[in-house]
């Protein structure tokens, strides 16, 4: 699929090798990243129930030799609770490894006040995690933020995008910091939706290529009014200021819903650029996650 910028060469599914709970429940938001020889992975994992309040999200971790076939662990790294700021779930983790710390920001979900904010958690490895609390509250201008995405800046600060609600609608946050973990300033947005296109109501992050820091890629998520979720692509300037590039068409669309009940999703949540390939991880329908192999269109 040629998108004028990027073309999609090839999809694959990925596997998860798993026990009980964790074989019972959705696994979405594939979190990848390679530490060679092996591939790692965050994913947001969610207890079947048709009743969404007992739906309660928390985060996984597992490894690959592949990038498409993972070991999962038997326990969740981020667990719900017991504060209140996570307590109904741990939802879309977002990984930067700074001075051999990792930082995990993600998603705590509060269901009586139905309130999201963006947390942090951080320690010397996945399985050593202390949370921090919230790293980015609601707030009247960016409420329920979510969905983090976290890139260094040339100038040494760093960027947090982020996903909000504006009357009704999702739109793409940016914040801004002098370190990884905070605080956190939040800017003026500089790009939105697009009337009578594929991302014309609604705007989420997606993971942010900085191979080429003088013209980063965001593979960005957007949606109609009727939330039919598509994968786009814009290009930034290095200071992440302005708009460089924004794609025609979508990337990837999602294929017809195969059960009654499946949404019209496409919904990326991370990527990985080697050699002259770049791996998109992404989530279809909330319920089944792919890589797509992606390169630059020539």
């Amino acid at each position: 699929m040629d998108t004028k910028g990027f073309a999609v060469a090839e999809i694959g599914l990925l596997e998860l090798e798993r026990k009980s709970p964790l074989a019972e429940m959705y696994a979405l938001s594939p979190f990848v990243w390679r530490q060679s020889p092996e591939y790692e992975l965050l994913v947001r994992a969610v207890n079947r129930s048709e009743v969404p309040a007992e739906k309660v999200a928390r985060v996984y971790y597992g490894h690959s030799r592949d990038g498409l076939r993972f070991i999962m662990g038997d326990h969740a790294v981020i667990p719900p609770g017991p504060g209140d700021d996570d307590k109904d779930g741990c939802e879309d983790p977002t990984l930067a490894i700074v001075g051999g710390t990792y930082y995990v920001y993600y998603t705590g979900w509060n269901q009586t006040f139905k309130r999201g904010q963006l947390l942090l958690a951080a320690g010397p490895d996945i399985e050593h995690l202390e949370k921090r609390g919230i790293a980015l509250p609601s707030q009247p201008h960016s409420e329920n933020p979510k969905e983090a995405t976290i890139v260094p800046v040339a100038d040494g600060t760093w960027r947090l995008f982020f996903e909000h609600a504006v009357a009704g609608a999702s739109k793409i946050g940016i914040a801004s910091a002098p370190a990884v973990d905070g605080p956190w300033t939040v800017l003026r947005s500089f790009f939105d939706t697009r009337p009578e296109r594929w991302d014309s109501w609604h705007l989420s992050t997606g993971p942010v290529l900085t191979t080429d820091p003088r013209r980063p890629v965001m593979f960005y998520n957007g949606a109609t009014r009727h939330a039919q979720w598509r994968i786009g692509w814009i290009i930034f300037d290095e200071r992440y200021t302005r708009v460089v590039a924004r794609c025609e068409e979508p990337v990837i669309t999602p294929p017809p819903p195969r059960e009654l009940g499946d949404t019209d999703i496409a919904f990326a949540a991370s990527s990985i650029e080697q050699h002259d390939a770049i791996y998109l991880y992404y989530s279809i329908a909330d319920k089944d996650m792919f890589r797509a192999t992606v390169r630059r269109a020539t």
